[in-house]
């Protein structure tokens, strides 16, 4: 029998909740930590951030105003769907890290535990950054957190999917929309979450994938006027300073590269970086 070809995967963009190329038809090398070719990724250009943005900034109506507890449902479907990928993840970690499937597949375990316990937090942030204030008046007083908008975020270099779910799911978890750019050197583990997320429950635009190069896709996200707050754990140095500086042309909140520990247990830090808080006062009955 004639020797078999194989099929290689084709990975694309994940904006709106569907998959196009990009918009310049470039791709560059991935290669794993040996520099071996792996695959052809999608470099996305300017164009594909702004089109993500706009995809974003139409689901986010729909996505803050979703119960929490419908939220943490959705959230937790996509759990489901991770484990029973967790394979192809595991090979994926593997080649993009360097390490032993062994130790793969225990990343994979750690980041599908992390994405369930952030969409516990679901029906719960309220409770932690919200509160009754006592006032001296008639009146009730009551602030409670909202979330700020579509929020870029640049995926850590280090970590190609614990850190990446580290990073995404509290955005999502508490009701904003996301543009993620994927990190440059290791995409493919975004991309595929990016399968997931279209084929579970979440609506289309509420999380959207990238790749390519941050200094090419991080300008334009962090100078949006869209663009309502951004993460920079995936840039570092003079490439934050000069992000964090277009960040200001319409005050979004940033919040700076800080040199995680990926694999340390998480707080509520990151799902409260990107909280509003409304007060609201009403008279009491009499």
């Amino acid at each position: 029998m004639p020797e078999r070809v194989s099929v290689f995967k084709t990975y694309k963009l994940f904006i709106g909740g569907k998959f196009p190329r990009s918009e310049s038809g470039r791709v560059y090398e991935v290669t794993d930590s040996k520099g071996t070719w792996l695959a052809n990724a999608p470099l996305g250009s300017r164009k594909d951030a702004r089109d993500a943005v706009v995809a974003a900034r139409k689901a986010f109506p729909g996505w803050s105003g979703a119960t929490a507890y419908n939220r943490g449902q959705i959230l937790y479907r996509v759990a489901e769907m991770l484990q029973g990928r967790a394979d192809q993840f595991a090979a994926e970690v593997a080649d993009a890290e360097g390490l032993s499937r062994a130790k793969a597949a225990a990343v994979v375990d750690a980041a599908v535990d992390r994405w369930v316990w952030y969409a516990g937090w679901s029906d719960k942030v309220a409770q932690v950054a919200g509160s009754a204030n006592p006032v001296a008046g008639p009146y009730f007083n009551l602030s409670v957190p909202e979330p700020t908008g579509v929020v870029a975020v640049l995926a850590p270099q280090d970590s190609s999917f614990l850190g990446l779910v580290s990073v995404v799911a509290p955005v999502v978890v508490t009701g904003n929309t996301a543009v993620v750019l994927a990190a440059e050197s290791a995409p493919l583990p975004a991309l595929s979450l990016a399968e997931v997320l279209a084929t579970s429950d979440l609506p289309g635009g509420v999380v959207n994938v990238l790749s390519g190069r941050v200094a090419e896709v991080g300008p334009p996200l962090a100078g949006h006027q869209d663009v309502n707050a951004i993460d920079l754990a995936g840039a570092a140095g003079q490439r934050a300073a000069e992000l964090e500086a277009a960040a200001a042309e319409n005050l979004k909140r940033v919040l700076r590269p800080a040199g995680t520990d990926w694999t340390a247990d998480p707080g509520p830090d990151r799902m409260l970086a990107f909280l509003e808080t409304k007060t609201v006062w009403h008279p009491i009955g009499v």
